[in-house]
């Protein structure tokens, strides 16, 4: 504790670290107030039962990314996803398209236009989004709208304060990223999540402590059981497998250049949280589609597999998708041929592998073999919140069992924390550990 007390202190007393920590809180309460401001003509007292519609299937998934704003029908309502969406376009195409592969070539000027390319983007994803959002206010909750406001003028104002609303919460995003502690859009993101778990501590509390709910200790074993969940889940986001990389000496005048042994860390779990995300929405589609297409009883057992997370059938398929997104999305980020040309770029080696060709298929080898239990323990993360539900833990709380709350709260707080520690350090203060350190991790584009 007195250690805890001082690296507070430490961190406190660093004027610029200071500052960006309190522009951080200062702009994600300024998103949290913005949450909960109504669109103009819905009617608030009204949007309870629009609010139970909206946590069920992929609007829940929306709902859980924009920080219960899309229940509330607030000027947020759209969040941050429609700036996700168009990140993840663009950096799919900086793969497939040569024109894009050349700008991420070209340093921070290219990074410049790509970023440019992402906002435009954002304003198109975002004008259709918020017009399905309209179209599903009148469908789902025509009640909360107020008569006067209904028509084309409702479409129409509706549309340019969540365009508005999605491009400065980007922006809340980018200046935390530049003027505070960093990752400001995956911090918008772990701040809405992070907001709903007291609520849900409190209702299972609840729950739990009432005639016939279990009693107190079997909360109490379930908060333990989340606790581990939470410390497996720290092990995976940091787990990396280290690669030795020699680097050939080189004497330029009087001084010597390389000759030192480094490490490529190949990280476990390098997709992050992007094939829970994919696994989910697929898993959606199934059960909408046929809703919408048939109601006949032979297909009401299939759509009953895809729209209960708790069913056996759901959670196998859903695992496959897991272990099969996880290596998909791995082979779309992690390039073993650019690697190995850099490093022959560097005059650097691995011991026993030949440079270029051998170099990129070892480490493409070695990503694979470390990809398969990775992929196995995010496929188990990402059903345990059904298991948690069907054990008879309230929905609110088994959401943080594991699964996509979870593993953004564990790895945007590591991130956050590594980067404190990066500034504690660079000023020659001890870090947040007393032993070892906060391994660094690639922050989410994506999330």
């Amino acid at each position: 504790m007195k250690k805890f007390i001082e690296t507070i202190k430490n961190i406190w007393s660093i004027e610029d670290l200071r500052n960006r920590i309190l522009t951080t809180l200062l702009l994600t309460l300024v998103y949290r107030v913005g949450s909960y401001i109504v669109l103009p003509g819905i009617d608030a007292n009204a949007l309870h039962q629009f609010s139970e519609k909206s946590n069920q299937g992929i609007l829940g998934l929306f709902n859980m990314f924009a920080g219960g704003s899309f229940s509330r029908a607030s000027i947020f309502a759209l969040g941050i996803m429609p700036y996700i969406s168009a990140s993840i376009a663009i950096q799919l195409l900086t793969i497939a398209v040569p024109h894009f592969q050349k700008l991420q070539k070209e340093g921070e000027s290219g990074r410049k236009k790509i970023n440019q390319y992402t906002r435009l983007l954002t304003v198109v994803v975002t004008g259709f989004q918020a017009s399905a959002y309209v179209a599903y206010l009148k469908n789902q909750s025509a009640g909360a709208i107020i008569p006067q406001y209904g028509g084309f003028l409702f479409w129409l104002s509706t549309t340019i304060v969540l365009t508005a609303g999605t491009l400065f919460v980007m922006w809340l995003g980018e200046k935390i990223t530049d003027k505070g502690i960093g990752n400001g859009t995956s911090l918008i993101i772990m701040v809405g999540i992070l907001a709903r778990l007291p609520q849900a501590l409190l209702q299972e509390f609840t729950s739990k402590t009432t005639e016939g709910g279990g009693g107190l200790l079997v909360f109490l074993i379930e908060l333990a059981v989340f606790i581990l969940i939470t410390i497996g889940l720290i092990l995976l986001v940091q787990g990396t497998r280290k690669v030795p990389v020699n680097y050939a000496k080189r004497i330029v005048g009087n001084k010597q250049y390389g000759g030192v042994r480094q490490f490529i860390p190949l990280k476990v779990n390098a997709a992050g949280v992007m094939p829970i995300i994919f696994a989910q929405a697929i898993m959606f589609i199934p059960a909408t589609a046929i809703g919408f297409a048939t109601s006949s009883e032979s297909a009401s057992g299939f759509i009953r597999i895809f729209s209960d997370h708790t069913n056996g059938y759901y959670n196998l398929i859903y695992a496959i998708l897991v272990i099969v997104f996880t290596y998909f999305y791995t082979a779309l980020i992690f390039n073993p041929n650019q690697m190995a040309e850099e490093m022959k770029r560097n005059n650097g080696f691995i011991p026993g592998v030949k440079p270029g060709k051998a170099t990129a298929d070892y480490i493409g080898a070695v990503m694979d073999r470390i990809t398969l239990p990775g992929a196995f323990f995010l496929a188990m993360v990402g059903i345990l919140p059904g298991v948690a539900a069907a054990l008879r833990i309230n929905s609110n709380f088994a959401s943080f069992f594991g699964g996509t709350s979870l593993l953004i709260m564990v790895g945007v707080i590591l991130d956050t924390l590594q980067q404190i520690e990066s500034q504690l350090l660079m000023r020659h203060y001890d870090g947040l550990m007393s032993s070892g350190r906060i391994k660094g991790r690639t922050a989410p584009a994506n999330v």
